[in-house]
């Protein structure tokens, strides 16, 4: 038999000082009163509408600012690259032009996101932002200096804005896989769910136009009766999963729709369709029949 190595008793596993680092922004509440003001500003400066949905993504159907940071982040990594290689100043210099006009919508549409967020991802985020806005001044500077003639303190300065927009990714990275913040909170509902017919409960249990949260095994649910029609869509909203049967119901585009009461998703209560931002995926729905009973049967919608 192979022998399995168990740690010493009395000895904890070496955390990666990074790791540590990251924890403790989550966990830094004097950023706090900054974040308040800025989050409170930009929601009120975009309010509802196309534009805002444009900016977190609605549209494509994924947040919009991760594409947008490859492209600055990758235009700005070519251009050191080009430095590193010296195969040309001049485009060196395109590279850093085309990194700083992409990263206008690319700080519009992070702002957009980043104010519908949890405090612990916003307090990770306004370091993400801090250290981006680093790397775009090293990168105005560096332009400026190459275009008066001084090449190598240009380069330097192209240098350290790379770092300073790798620190950046990595915290970017943080938020979007340890925190979660962007992904879909409801995309494990239909696999979790076995193929066919459910019973869900009676018909008569259900107030007449209120959503409610019912449970199938363990998976919540957000039910909605209007009349004789009963409409079942995943209760977590996708964005960060805000309990939907708490939210209110509205009429967008002439389409009854669930709007979360955490960051006012709207969804579509017939499919789950993304109406109106943050959220960015549909959320999970269910097709529902009636028995002849009185009781209710869902199962996941195709």
């Amino acid at each position: 038999m192979e022998e399995t190595t168990r740690p010493k008793a009395g000895r904890t596993a070496r955390r990666v000082p990074s790791a540590e680092l990251l924890d403790g922004l989550e966990r830094a509440t004097a950023l706090d009163r900054p974040i308040a003001v800025i989050s409170k500003k930009v929601r009120r400066r975009l309010g509802p509408g196309k534009l805002r949905d444009v900016l977190h993504g609605v549209p494509m159907g994924h947040p919009l600012h991760p594409a947008l940071a490859v492209t600055t982040f990758g235009c700005w990594l070519s251009a050191s690259l080009v430095d590193m290689t010296k195969t040309g100043s001049r485009a060196a210099r395109t590279l850093i032009v085309a990194g700083l006009s992409s990263a206008v919508p690319t700080v519009a549409a992070g702002l957009t996101d980043w104010s519908t967020l949890h405090r612990e991802q916003q307090r990770v985020g306004l370091v993400h932002a801090m250290t981006n806005t680093a790397a775009a001044l090293c990168y105005t500077g560096s332009l400026f200096l190459r275009v008066t003639g001084r090449e190598r303190a240009g380069r330097m300065l192209g240098y350290a804005g790379l770092v300073a927009a790798s620190a950046g990714a990595h915290l970017g990275s943080h938020m979007s896989y340890r925190q979660a913040a962007g992904a879909n909170h409801a995309e494990s509902v239909g696999h979790l769910m076995p193929l066919g017919w459910h019973d869900l409960c009676a018909l008569k249990e259900l107030p007449n136009g209120r959503p409610v949260r019912r449970r199938l095994g363990y998976i919540d649910l957000f039910v909605l009766r209007l009349g004789d029609d009963v409409s079942v869509l995943a209760d977590n909203c996708s964005h960060l999963a805000g309990p939907l049967h708490q939210g209110r119901v509205a009429m967008e585009e002439g389409q009854a729709c669930i709007v979360c009461p955490w960051h006012g998703s709207a969804f579509r209560i017939s499919d789950g369709r993304v109406m109106h931002g943050p959220a960015t995926s549909r959320q999970p729905a269910f097709q529902t029949r009636l028995r002849q009973d009185g009781v209710i049967q869902v199962r996941p919608a195709e």
